[in-house]
């Protein structure tokens, strides 16, 4: 369970973050703090994995609040979730490593995909502990977002037809699955599903996870992404060759 401390000054506005909160599962609000000295000391007493951080707050600013917490070298995560939309304050959160940024008014939508990323990343790095560039590549692409809106063209060796086989195929998967378990799916090689696997997690489509068997070596698990239509979509669209 995320435990996720609230640090907002408007009563109504920190009821409605909290009913977002607990609407998905995983998630637990420890606390709501009204005020930046009131979060730093409940902070000092317990355990935090993650702060909803609003900016502007009746004495400390959240962003004071923010460098205390790096200043004390606290292992917290915090998504700031704030009126202010400005360059400095965007800037300045971002530094201080801040790992997302909501402007007020934003949409349910946009908080759970964030917490959806942000359990997805959470998940991972408590159960994985050594990386290889490849797979830290991949959760840096995934965070950033890299499809844009005219997508390249498919990767050398990938075609359009067997996309759709795959991508049809991931719909009608359990939650988590392997890459043994498409193959036999979609009808392709173990070698052409990998192929396609590591496309689609490289945009963003699909989460890859490292599971650690008893004996052998670790088993790869796939899944979606809250963001899948959306990653996914231009390159299905795209004209038959």
């Amino acid at each position: 369970m995320i435990r996720v401390l609230i640090v907002e000054d408007d009563p109504m506005v920190a009821a409605i973050n909290q009913s977002y909160l607990d609407s998905m599962p995983g998630f637990s609000c420890t606390e709501i703090a009204t005020k930046a000295s009131d979060a730093l000391d409940f902070l000092g007493r317990n355990s935090v994995d993650l702060v909803l951080l609003d900016i502007f707050m009746p004495g400390k600013s959240g962003l004071d609040l923010l460098r205390e917490i790096r200043t004390g070298k606290k292992g917290i995560d915090v998504i700031v979730i704030t009126a202010a939309s400005d360059i400095h304050n965007i800037k300045t959160a971002l530094r201080l490593g801040a790992v997302d940024y909501l402007i007020k008014p934003f949409t349910f939508d946009r908080l759970q995909a964030s917490l959806e990323r942000y359990k997805q990343e959470h998940k991972m790095m408590q159960e994985q502990k050594r990386w290889n560039q490849d797979e830290l590549d991949r959760l840096l692409r995934t965070r950033e977002g890299t499809v844009t809106a005219n997508p390249p063209e498919l990767p050398k060796g990938l075609t359009l037809i067997t996309l759709r086989r795959v991508v049809n195929s991931i719909l009608k998967m359990d939650e988590e699955f392997s890459t043994e378990e498409l193959a036999h799916e979609a009808g392709i090689s173990r070698v052409s599903a990998r192929k396609y696997l590591n496309f689609l997690v490289d945009i963003g489509h699909l989460w890859v996870n490292m599971v650690y068997k008893t004996v052998g070596r670790p088993v790869y698990q796939f899944h979606l992404t809250k963001e899948h239509r959306e990653r996914i979509q231009p390159y299905l669209e795209a004209p038959d060759p």
